[in-house]
């Protein structure tokens, strides 16, 4: 025994604790310091004072234990499949065949000295997935359903029966032409490209349908692609430290963006003056500089008072609005139409004359503005350019000779600051209720920065009038020239909506170039039967959408004007019925129509729980993928740690078993390929599997068997990882040896990525003078489609009164993203939930709870016309009076009863996210998933809370809500 051995005996025996005493001991410690008692009242008055801690320590033994408890067999490098822009690289430690901890991998590369350390990056949902691999809740085997949906009625089923009854339905619906009755739901591909693509490739061969998600999830601005012709391009976070300025507006950044936050806050010590605006003291309010809380949906109508100061002061950047906007063109005074260059003579050569459009020059010229789409080839149109070679007047108000004799113009510009003036102090006073000094300080301080910057959150998106809070606040960069500069911008960043590697996902996903894709708020919608009860001019308009091709919906009209019911619906990666607005409606309307729901599931979630066969999927910890976000720019992997827990398999190996299943099933049946009534093409279930398989760049047979020859494959075919003007390359084995910073762009994104600085959007437009993806090759704030101008929003304005939702009560309801899961993951984590009080719970201001003999934990009941939902009261001084706040996202089976936090909200959309723009050509606005398409709304919903029978429900045991100093914190 060596010396240090015999000390460490020696002060055991004197103390009378033998080692399991100690390590005993040790355990008891927590629990009876929770009780106030003394870790030494239990017999450990033995320790004594240690003088000299290096040269002479008797306390030894628990090294060992330490050094035990802290080693492994193996670390596999990961990260988590969930939809919250982290993208974050973990070390996943196994020992004996367990996962058991993971850590912050903490090695991606530096590629700016001047900017804060990209690492580490991780939260702390992120920390205890390992709870996950082995959680009550993991689905094990496959399982079908034998009582009603959502009874949690199940028999276990082997692989062979599960994909068999699953593969008889497919053909039998593709045999009868019911293709596109056939869904598929997953959401963002760019958290795991190659589990997103399984199921997608699969329905894009037997001719089903995708669904969008991006706007369904409310993630969607549609004010860019109104704008800016983008779905979104946003800095990466690191640039947020370039900023001289920062607000961030509705985007609680220390709750939702947890891995980033460091960019935000090292900032200030940076000198960057940082700014919150949210309607309640939120998480990130408590850490900016100056905090303006405008009451919820008033977002507008700040912005618009934000850009008279910054206009009415003379604070605008004149060159950049002249040469980058749609300011100085002409619009009618008799029609609210752009004037065309073909009424006034001027679009000789164009490719199409009307859609050039006229600005006038500083002699009084009329002159067709460079870079308008009838003058370039299609939206995308590197080669044209909006450079000037003139200086137009951005004030124009005076007549023109046209085709149709004289007609009155004014410019955009003087229409946009006859809009303005419109918001003086006092009315944006009155309807935000911000001080009228406060925030024209805070425009002008925004305008005179060398470089200012919005980040955009979320908490505008959730409203009906989504789209005009988004125009308005990207007015502010835009008069301010904040665009294409390090640490300038409007970064949005909700969801991870943009994947790096586009085109190798792409054609991962879909190998046949036609594919059938859907919106999914409209597809609900119109399938919920919502349309059954809505007003009539919104019931026009939706058909009028329909009919006009400008979205589509699937099942596809046929030709005797009939239209089926869907019959299918795949979901993977996503909780579709929990997440569904209009929660009542797609349960008791649209759910009945499905004959199948397959759910390939990790965990027993909502969507699990409603369907009729659960397949077990791999968990994060257990398969090969890739993950990105354009939070950064960079590509890590996911590798299996250990094997897939029970029967699980991956994401890929599931669709590839039910592909070849599929195919055995319809050469035993003998079925004939089916024309399809859309594309020019046959659908052949006899060659299913060997389609998928099949590498259909190269024609190789069998190459893409597994997850890691697709994530290979994804890596070969982008332009960011393969670039074609280069001979360096990123293979999957490169990524697992550290995070790689991408090589390049795809002409998907609106700038390159240089080797020594943050990635910046809109430089192939601003520095490049490219032309901008709009009508008019500009940023466009003035749009003059029919409906734009029935519901006089062509520019920029402010409505205060949306339609009335949930009935007439005197509360509005508001579902942020809380702290303390993504979506739906992590809801049910017991380690989440001790951080929490446990149980769903709506928060309320005291002033509110108290005028309804609400007290701190009392169970209370948040009701309105569509449904109550029974929870626990916390009151919540920082909340805004008149808000009832439940961050979103619990379980169905969380609540009692059978409603869950989506009951209360009604499913609408609005007509103007419905429109195509031009009506006759894909060039600005026309349905493409997740880039443009009606919007799922979360807010403007009415509801009411009172004390359910009985009044005090669960507060007694959990105590007042000072008791629980993690409480979750969010912005609008």
């Amino acid at each position: 025994m060596s010396r240090q051995h015999s000390d460490d005996e020696r002060w055991m025996d004197s103390a009378r604790i033998s080692r399991r005493d100690f390590v005993r001991g040790l355990g008891a410690a927590s629990v009876l310091g929770a009780v106030g008692l003394s870790f030494a009242d239990e017999g450990m008055r033995g320790l004594r004072a240690v003088e000299d801690p290096i040269g002479n320590y008797p306390y030894r033994e628990w090294e060992d234990l330490y050094r035990e408890e802290w080693d492994w067999d193996s670390v596999a490098r990961s990260t988590h499949s969930v939809n919250c822009t982290g993208s974050c690289s973990w070390d996943v430690y196994v020992k004996d065949g367990q996962v058991w901890r993971e850590e912050q991998a903490g090695d991606y590369p530096t590629f700016d000295e001047d900017l804060p350390d990209p690492n580490p990056r991780g939260c702390q949902k992120g920390a205890c997935y390992t709870d996950y691999v082995n959680a009550d809740q993991r689905v094990l085997h496959p399982l079908r359903r034998t009582g009603e949906r959502g009874e949690g009625q199940w028999e276990r089923v082997s692989w062979d029966e599960a994909l068999t009854e699953i593969a008889d339905h497919v053909v039998d619906e593709v045999q009868a032409g019911r293709y596109d009755a056939i869904s598929a739901f997953t959401p963002i591909p760019a958290m795991s490209p190659v589990s997103f693509a399984s199921g997608t490739r699969l329905v894009n061969l037997i001719g089903g349908v995708s669904h969008s998600f991006y706007e369904w999830y409310s993630d969607l601005p549609p004010g860019q692609p109104i704008t800016w012709g983008t779905q979104t391009d946003n800095a990466e976070s690191a640039d947020w430290y370039n900023a001289d300025y920062l607000i961030a507006w509705g985007s609680n950044i220390n709750v939702t963006r947890i891995p980033d936050a460091k960019y935000f806050l090292d900032a200030g010590y940076n000198g960057t003056k940082r700014v919150g605006i949210f309607t309640d003291y939120s998480q990130t309010a408590i850490h900016t500089d100056e905090w303006l809380s405008p009451k919820g949906g008033t977002d507008a109508a700040l912005a618009l008072g934000m850009a008279r100061t910054i206009v009415e002061e003379g604070l605008y950047d004149e060159a950049h609005l002249k040469e980058q906007t749609d300011m100085p063109l002409l619009v009618r005074e008799d029609t609210g139409k752009f004037l065309r260059a073909s009424e006034v003579g001027l679009a000789a050569g164009a490719r199409d004359p009307e859609k050039v459009f006229v600005t006038v020059d500083g002699d009084g010229r009329l002159r067709a503005a460079p870079g308008s789409l009838g003058n370039r080839d299609g939206q995308h149109d590197s080669e044209a350019s909006i450079a000037l070679d003139f200086d137009p007047q951005l004030s124009v108000e005076r007549s023109v000779q046209t085709s149709d004799g004289d007609v009155r113009v004014r410019s955009v510009w003087d229409r946009l600051t006859e809009e303005l003036a419109q918001y003086t102090p006092e009315f944006v006073h009155e309807e935000t209720t911000v001080g009228t000094e406060t925030y024209q300080r805070v425009a002008r301080e925004f305008a005179r920065a060398d470089a200012a910057k919005i980040i955009h959150g979320k908490g505008v998106n959730d409203y009906y009038h989504n789209d005009l809070g988004n125009r308005a606040i990207q007015l502010l960069v835009t008069l301010t020239g904040n665009l294409g500069e390090p640490g300038t911008g409007l970064d949005h960043y909700v969801g991870q909506e943009k994947i790096w590697t586009y085109n190798g996902w792409k054609e991962l996903s879909f190998p046949r170039s036609d594919q059938r894709a859907v919106p999914t708020t409209l597809w609900t919608y119109y399938h919920s039967n919502v349309l059954d009860n809505a007003d009539p001019e919104m019931r026009q308009r939706v058909e009028t959408a329909i009919d006009n091709d400008w979205m589509p919906v699937y099942p596809a009209e046929r030709a005797d004007g009939s239209r089926p019911d869907p019959s299918t619906m795949f979901v993977w990666r996503g909780n579709y019925f929990n997440q569904a607005k209009g929660n009542v409606a797609v349960e008791e309307q649209l759910w009945p129509k499905l004959d199948l729901v397959v759910d390939i599931n990790f965990r027993m979630d909502s969507t699990a729980l409603f369907s009729d066969i659960v397949l077990p999927a791999a968990s994060h910890y257990e398969k090969h993928d890739l993950s990105e976000t354009d939070m950064h720019t960079y590509v890590h992997p996911f590798t299996p740690a250990v094997e897939p827990l029970g029967e699980a398999k991956t994401d890929w190996e599931i669709f590839r078993l039910l592909a070849e299943r599929i195919q055995e099933r319809a050469i035993e049946r003998g079925v004939d390929p089916v024309a399809d009534r859309e594309f020019d093409r046959t659908i052949d279930l006899t060659t299913v599997y060997d389609d998928f398989v099949r590498d259909w760049e190269t024609g190789d047979a069998d190459a893409l068997t597994d997850g890691k020859a697709a994530a290979e494959f994804i890596l070969e075919h982008s332009a960011e990882t393969n670039p074609p003007d280069s001979d360096e390359r990123i293979t999957f084995d490169d990524t697992v040896e550290q995070p790689q910073r991408l090589l390049g762009a795809g002409d998907h994104w609106t700038s390159d990525i240089s080797d020594d600085e943050a990635y910046v959007p809109w430089q192939d437009y601003v520095k490049d003078k490219q032309p901008w993806p709009t009508f008019t090759g500009r940023q466009q704030y003035y749009v003059d489609h029919d409906w734009f101008l029935d519901l006089d929003e062509q520019l920029p304005t402010y409505k205060s009164v949306p339609p009335e939702k949930g009935g007439d009560y005197p509360m509005t309801y508001n579902t942020p993203h809380g702290r303390w899961s993504i979506h739906s993951t992590w809801r049910d984590s017991t380690k989440m939930l001790r951080l929490q009080r446990g149980e769903p719970l709506v928060y309320l201001h005291p002033d509110d709870a108290e005028e309804r003999g609400i007290e701190d934990g009392d169970t209370v009941e948040v009701y309105n016309d569509l449904a109550s939902v029974e929870v626990q009261a916390k009151t919540y001084p920082s909340s805004e009076p008149g808000t009832a706040r439940m961050y979103f996202a619990w379980e169905r089976f969380q609540f009692p009863g059978e409603n869950n936090f989506n009951s209360l909200v009604p499913l609408y959309m609005k007509p103007t996210q419905l429109v195509q723009y031009p009506e006759d050509e894909e060039g600005h606005l026309y349905f493409s998933p997740n880039y443009w398409g009606p919007t799922g709304v979360n807010s403007d919903v009415n509801v009411d809370v009172r004390p359910t029978e009985g009044g005090s429900g669960s507060g007694d045991e959990q105590g007042d809500s000072s008791d629980v100093p993690n409480a979750e914190e969010d912005s609008q």
